[in-house]
């Protein structure tokens, strides 16, 4: 009986806690890795080791699939499976070579987590980034809880929200000349980025 007991006990606590994660510990633990790679003194010399660091980092946090459908906006109901797979993995894939290229020019920026606010479901870590020459700016992520995880679905620098500014120039794109042209687009500018 105290066994079964303690058993119960553990499980609830196992639950309970991954119900009750805090979205700026994962924002955090994320960003505290991120930084560790780029500093990493024998990846400096191996791009695609690097790059696949931070890739399987960064991919932990990051919901691609909630960004590139968010992104998509409107547009995204009138897409078949296999087309809405296929955007969510040039989307993905521009995104983690643009950010990673970002991120390898990290140099000793400092970052302070300002506040956290959480509403159901959904949360909202702000921070703040310190350059060297003490410039500041505001970076600030956006989650939602999917099975107890808190997953990234937007970044807001600065007040300009990632996924509001590309649905802005998505939506411009297909206006003008159709999705078919979008997804050209997509795949040049991934083409174009620095590959490892």
């Amino acid at each position: 009986m105290f066994k079964r007991t303690l058993l119960v006990l553990l499980a609830s606590f196992f639950i309970t806690t991954r119900a009750f994660a805090v979205p700026t510990d994962d924002v955090k633990k994320t960003v505290d890795e991120v930084v560790r790679i780029v500093a990493d003194k024998e990846m400096k010399h191996n791009d695609k080791k690097r790059r696949q660091a931070l890739k399987k980092s960064i991919s932990a946090i990051f919901d691609y699939g909630e960004m590139a459908k968010r992104s998509l906006g409107k547009n995204w109901n009138n897409r078949t499976p296999a087309e809405r797979k296929q955007f969510a993995d040039l989307f993905s894939n521009l995104l983690e070579k643009s950010y990673a290229n970002k991120i390898e020019s990290y140099n000793n920026e400092k970052i302070f987590y300002i506040k956290e606010n959480v509403d159901g479901d959904h949360a909202e870590v702000k921070s703040k980034v310190v350059t060297t020459k003490r410039d500041e700016f505001t970076l600030d992520y956006r989650l939602l809880n999917k099975q107890g995880k808190w997953m990234v679905y937007d970044v807001v620098i600065e007040g300009v929200s990632l996924v509001s500014n590309y649905r802005s120039q998505f939506s411009r794109i297909i206006s003008a000349n159709g999705y078919d042209e979008l997804v050209k687009k997509l795949q040049s500018k991934s083409d174009d980025l620095k590959s490892p």
